[in-house]
């Protein structure tokens, strides 16, 4: 059109700028605006605001900034639709306190501002935590006259679940209901999303059924996050049912629904229905992403076919999947899993060739690797060697290394580990506390072992089974069926339920006879238990 003499209007332009903002090519709406400049065609506020909206979808924040600093200097004055594209770009891309910075100038300016303007700065606060001032911006809103929305609610109730705050979200939920606004699919999801997480499934399904009472209309996410919560509470089979039950309502499954299951199949051992997930997911002409194919590399691995595993990651390069740090991760677990530590260590060196620096979780990976094989001198080099190069060791790391030493019986070892995290101020968990009881009951120390139980009770870790368990079998090899059975109570009342392995140490030096007294004697303390519960409730 340039080339025939024909100049387009400024509408033209902006026109053509929306459509490569839509399509992410910023390069090509970079020389627009310079050819717009070139022939003399002045930029709108349509025109900032779009080459805006560009920058900011990509990330490129400080250019976002420097055209608005230049729109200002050829006085075409930022209007609210401006400062809110700014705004949603700089949340998230973590600028928070600049995106707030904006805020205080809009008003200074006198322009209005909405919903829209705090939205991307309470999701902002939120993912990262700052749960406390994401409330303060909502309320912050309210007083400058902006009314929340769904929008408003929805993103602060997804931060309160991602962070396990499911009164408060439920809360939030219901502040919703009472100022008239209704609940759309993404409120349902974000909540069933909560529970999920923390293995409520039965107030998931509750949500579940109240969407559908609402006449809203769930969709595959909604049906994701349940299956996803169903397989985090090893129920695979219900999984399975809600997976044919989106099928028979018209909700295609998609590459995440088959991923999840697949990775479900393989954490239960079954690699065969693993695989014929994937297999399901191929016939149905879904093309695996990054995440199915790093799932059915770990399926791969842990059949010991590292050749497969291989093979898989070629093809995922050649779908243009180009091996990753979680990629070589999965690898080097992989292979420490099997025992193939000699290739796990190449892999490190490899990684390190291609441009990937290992990380905690690579270093986690091999080191525990090692201490399964008993060899805790490599082990101690390994970790020695990540502090080195100033990778920082997480929980895990520290409580693979109690684990190992414990398990040795070579508890002075494990303890300089355990007091060292703590002066590096990394919480031991209730699996750290579990691998120091376990090791002093094996060499026969019970009131040391008692000392890091009331220790983790102390810190605010609630005991589990297994804390219990190891108690109750050392009590019982000492003969001490008294202190036992104490346990034994005190893990019903609080609720923490016995498994085969906790009945069996307790009746293991028992005969016969002894045995079916027992099993009544328990059965007894169990009814008592729940008729105390339901007295104190």
């Amino acid at each position: 059109m340039v080339g025939k003499g024909i100049l387009p209007d400024v509408k033209n332009c902006n026109r053509i700028l929306r459509i490569l903002r839509d399509k992410k090519l910023i390069v090509k709406a970079r020389v627009i605006y310079r050819t717009m400049e070139e022939f003399g065609i002045k930029p709108t506020i349509v025109t900032y605001n779009t080459l805006l909206d560009s920058y900011c979808k990509e990330g490129e924040m400080q250019q976002a900034l420097e055209l608005l600093a230049e729109m200002c200097r050829r006085e075409c004055f930022p209007n609210d639709v401006t400062y809110n594209v700014l705004i949603n770009g700089l949340s998230k891309n973590g600028e928070l306190e600049q995106a707030k910075g904006l805020i205080e100038k809009m008003l200074k300016l006198g322009i209005e501002v909405s919903a829209h303007t705090y939205n991307p700065l309470i999701s902002g606060y939120c993912s990262k935590g700052l749960l406390v001032e994401a409330l303060g911006i909502e309320e912050e809103m309210e007083v400058r006259g902006a009314s929340p929305t769904v929008a408003t609610y929805n993103a602060m109730m997804y931060g309160l679940c991602k962070w396990g705050k499911m009164v408060d979200a439920k809360r939030q939920f219901t502040e919703m209901v009472k100022r008239n606004l209704h609940p759309d699919v993404v409120s349902y999801n974000t909540l069933i999303y909560g529970y999920c997480r923390l293995g409520n499934m039965k107030e998931a399904l509750l949500l579940f059924e109240e969407l559908q009472y609402r006449d809203a209309v769930p969709n595959a996410i909604t049906y994701n996050t349940l299956i996803d919560g169903a397989c985090r509470n090893g129920d695979l089979e219900f999984a399975q049912h809600l997976k044919d039950e989106m099928i028979n309502r018209g909700i295609p499954p998609d590459v995440y629904t088959y991923t999840i299951l697949a990775n479900a199949s393989c954490k239960v051992g079954d690699l065969c229905l693993a695989e014929s997930f994937f297999n399901e997911m191929l016939r149905k002409g879904l093309e695996p992403d990054r995440v199915s194919y790093s799932t059915r590399i770990v399926s791969q691995l842990k059949l010991g076919d590292a050749g497969m595993a291989v093979g898989l990651q070629e093809e995922m390069l050649a779908k243009g999947f180009p091996p990753d740090l979680i990629t070589y991760n999965i690898f080097v677990h992989g292979l420490g899993k099997v025992g193939n530590l000699e290739e796990a260590c190449d892999l490190l060196q490899k990684m390190v060739h291609n441009g990937f620096l290992p990380d905690h979780v690579t270093y986690t990976s091999i080191i525990h690797a090692f201490s399964e094989m008993g060899q805790l001198r490599k082990a101690r080099e390994l970790f020695y060697e990540m502090r080195s190069k100033g990778l920082v060791p997480s929980v895990v790391t520290y409580t693979v290394l109690i684990h190992a030493y414990a398990g040795q019986g070579r508890l002075q070892m494990a303890g300089t580990y355990f007091s060292e995290m703590q002066e590096k101020n990394i919480t031991p968990n209730v699996i750290t506390y579990n691998a120091l009881i376990n090791g002093f009951c094996r060499v026969r120390n019970i009131d040391q072992a008692y000392k890091f139980f009331a220790l983790m009770e102390m810190r605010g870790i609630i005991p589990n089974k297994y804390s219990y368990t190891i108690l109750i079998n050392e009590n019982c090899n000492r003969g001490d069926w008294q202190a036992a059975l104490r346990l034994y109570i005190e893990m019903l009342s609080r609720d923490v339920q016995p498994d085969f392995v906790t009945h069996s140490a307790l009746m293991k030096h028992l005969n016969q006879d002894y045995k079916l007294h027992a099993v009544q004697l328990l059965e007894d303390l169990i009814t008592e238990s729940e008729e105390f519960a339901s007295a104190v409730t």
